[in-house]
């Protein structure tokens, strides 16, 4: 079963464009995959039709060397650009297997090591930044059955908050915690915003709430930097979402102080690299809870990998937030039921794109980027004081 072709389709949507990809085979067999890269998912489909003449012709079996070719011979780094193009072309792939065989993708992965996939709810806090704004939003998201919540609480803070932001974001912490009760699963996503003493500092004020983990404290780039504030804080620290190889998670986990990794399947070579990650995590006794902040494909070949990946602990997803035609994009997307996705049954990732859904949501120029960072608003109207 050969490789013709990859289709790519831009669907826009307020806050970024998601990109997606149909692979085309000589048998008639098409697959599925998803590169949508932030604000970057146009350059991702550029770098799809650059590199796929590479792997025209190719085995669609061949998933393994289709992702060696196009991180070797195309001899760049490209980082998670190139990274994106790769994955979405190698789930299109995995998506197009599974159906040629008749069985859903983690049962090519070693089968299902679970029942059913733990899910914690992202984006469900776009209301006004007070406490008790935020603790209604989390009551509401549990009532709709989720029982793990993550979000950022800081605003538009960047290396320092003023003492005023800074008891502002604890105090909805403390109200979130108290709104939900002892056992629903908290985490805090700082996205990258603090320095290392700053982060400790925050990292101690929020260690009394019982929080699961406290996610990218601060920049990914400097490994050191957050293995400090790890072994510091008495929060788990997680990180990963923006590695593109496997190369940095084994320089990050050398230093075994991270035991919860994010990775982004669509930085790690798609589901086979995304499974090999997750092994290397095991190695060093840590646990994996995939990121899920693109479209519904990639939440989907997500809970492919979760389903056989024996150190998966929980699976972020957006969906029940987002826009209300977003699960139509696809035929099927599974609910969230008891805090819980059902394992699809495939065949393949078990979903096909709804074209005719697709094209009704054209790429966008106008994304709201305030809705990707609360605190872009603020920044650029500062900026523009300044010049004034």
């Amino acid at each position: 079963m050969k490789i013709v072709d990859f289709e790519t389709y831009l669907v826009g949507n307020p806050w970024k464009n998601w990109l997606f990809v149909r692979l085309i085979t000589d048998e008639g067999i098409s697959g599925t995959g998803e590169g949508s890269l932030g604000h970057f998912s146009k350059t991702v489909e550029t770098a799809i039709h650059e590199i796929k003449p590479f792997v025209l012709g190719f085995d669609v079996f061949q998933t393994e060397l289709l992702v060696q070719t196009l991180s070797r011979v195309c001899y760049a780094d490209g980082g998670q650009i190139k990274m994106c193009a790769i994955s979405a072309m190698e789930i299109a792939c995995w998506d197009a297997i599974g159906k040629a065989l008749g069985q859903p993708i983690y049962n090519l992965l070693g089968g299902a090591c679970r029942d059913s996939i733990p899910a914690y709810a992202n984006g469900w806090y776009r209301v006004e930044r007070k406490p008790d704004e935020f603790a209604e939003a989390a009551r509401k998201a549990v009532r709709m059955g989720f029982r793990a919540l993550k979000f950022d609480p800081f605003g538009a803070g960047l290396n320092v908050l003023t003492p005023q932001e800074e008891d502002l974001s604890i105090d909805i912490i403390a109200a979130i915690r108290d709104a939900v009760g002892p056992h629903v699963l908290l985490s805090i996503d700082a996205h990258s915003r603090f320095n290392i003493s700053n982060a400790i500092r925050i990292g101690k004020r929020i260690a009394s709430y019982n929080l699961a983990w406290y996610e990218e404290p601060v920049p990914h780039g400097n490994i050191q930097a957050i293995v400090e504030v790890a072994r510091r804080v008495d929060v788990p620290v997680a990180t990963g979402e923006s590695y593109f190889s496997k190369h940095q998670l084994a320089e990050l986990l050398r230093h075994d102080a991270i035991g919860i990794i994010n990775f982004e399947p669509l930085h790690m070579g798609g589901i086979l690299g995304s499974r090999k990650a997750a092994d290397l995590v095991d190695a060093h006794y840590g646990l994996v809870i995939p990121h899920a902040a693109q479209g519904p494909v990639c939440t989907l070949a997500c809970l492919h990998i979760d389903a056989a990946t024996p150190n998966t602990w929980v699976q972020e997803t957006f969906e029940a937030f987002n826009e209300p035609w977003e699960r139509d994009l696809v035929t099927h997307f599974p609910e969230v039921k008891d805090g819980s996705f059902e394992l699809l049954p495939g065949p393949g990732l078990g979903s096909d794109l709804n074209l005719d859904e697709v094209r009704r949501h054209p790429y966008t120029e106008k994304v709201d980027i305030s809705l990707f960072d609360e605190g872009w608003q603020l920044r650029r109207t500062h900026a523009a004081q300044e010049i004034a």
